[in-house]
């Protein structure tokens, strides 16, 4: 076991985003939680904010230009879009980035552009920043680069489901569609009239319909398992809990392949991996079974319309869609054990 210990320093804190990555930190046996940051509530407690995050309830929060980064290791950016860019692009040489906004996700700087509206201040960062879906990128995380992009959660979920299928062929490139389900945390902590209580409680409806940011990312990165353009029939909706999400990924089966391909497939490429499991066959996955944790588990169904089929994957929008995932990445990243600091198990009920 590593002696290693890492000083990391928390961009955002003031965000769910933020404050879950400083929750799981607190059980890694080999990070120091360094500088907290949060501009808007700077000179405030992290305590003020988060009652619940007790090993750091004392701790100041400060801007972000007053933090001295000559012995900070990672930093972790939970800042907004286009806040993210902007600083961290501009950090220290030995500072790796883990961001976990979309700002350095997509490969090519004019797609960030169009899907955000705005060009990159650093589009030779972005290009070469690393996409950090861990169980896909070890090879060029152990390279320790510069800067990790971890996906946005509906991509996670949504590329461990059909990722593999797609590279191994069994499933078509064509005619994908992605029903997607987020609990309110994934909208952030902004006060925003549609995460009132009165607001979601009670009800379910799609948003962004036709035009979520998120589809042009899992687009990009279905296409590069394809070797083929990729496009998705992609809508997310809103439900109202906390935490959690589903995504129910409706395929056409490839040429001869057939349902128990598809869970083969699966069973294969995640045999060997911690936090990706399926379901046992016929069980629909719940996201009750991985609240509070960084598993993803996924389900295969055969479709009653011939020659498809239904992937269904869960996931802790928080955890493995954000937070999570992250500190995998850093651990891969530093040569840390993986699971360092991601074992907790579910919550439940």
């Amino acid at each position: 076991m590593t002696t290693q210990t890492l000083n990391a320093a928390i961009l955002g804190a003031s965000g769910y985003t933020g404050a879950e990555t400083i929750r799981l930190l607190a059980h890694h046996a080999n990070v120091r939680v360094g500088a907290i940051t949060a501009n808007a509530q700077a000179g405030r407690s992290l305590g003020d904010l988060f009652p619940h995050l007790h090993p750091f309830a004392d701790r100041t929060l400060v801007k972000a230009e007053d933090v001295n980064w000559d012995g900070v290791d990672v930093a972790f950016g939970c800042l907004p879009h286009g806040a993210s860019e902007e600083l961290l692009g501009e950090l220290p040489s030995h500072v790796t980035v883990i961001d976990l906004s979309a700002d350095f996700r997509f490969r090519d700087p004019t797609a960030y552009a169009n899907v955000y509206g705005r060009s990159h201040l650093h589009p030779e960062k972005t290009a070469s920043a690393v996409y950090g879906l861990t169980e896909f990128a070890r090879a060029e995380l152990a390279k320790k680069p510069d800067i990790i992009a971890c996906p946005g959660c509906y991509p996670t979920a949504t590329l461990l489901a059909l990722k593999p299928l797609l590279e191994a062929g069994v499933v078509s490139p064509r005619d994908i569609i992605v029903d997607a389900k987020s609990g309110v945390s994934g909208a952030g902590r902004g006060l925003k009239e549609g995460n009132l209580f009165c607001e979601a409680a009670e009800g379910l409806h799609a948003y962004s319909v036709g035009n979520h940011r998120h589809a042009p990312e899992i687009e990009q990165e279905l296409s590069h398992a394809s070797g083929a353009p990729v496009l998705v029939n992609f809508t997310p909706h809103l439900v109202p809990m906390t935490r959690g999400e589903l995504v129910t990924c409706h395929v056409k089966l490839a040429n001869g392949a057939t349902v128990d391909d598809v869970r083969a497939t699966l069973e294969q490429r995640y045999a060997n991996e911690a936090f990706i499991k399926l379901a046992p066959k016929g069980a629909s996955p719940d996201t009750r079974w991985v609240r509070g944790s960084n598993l993803c588990i996924l389900a295969v169904f055969p479709d009653r319309i011939p020659g498809r089929v239904i992937v269904v994957g869960v996931i802790d929008n928080l955890v493995k869609g954000s937070g999570g995932q992250a500190i995998q990445n850093m651990n891969v990243a530093f040569g840390l054990p993986e699971s360092q600091g991601l074992t907790m198990e579910p919550l439940f009920p």
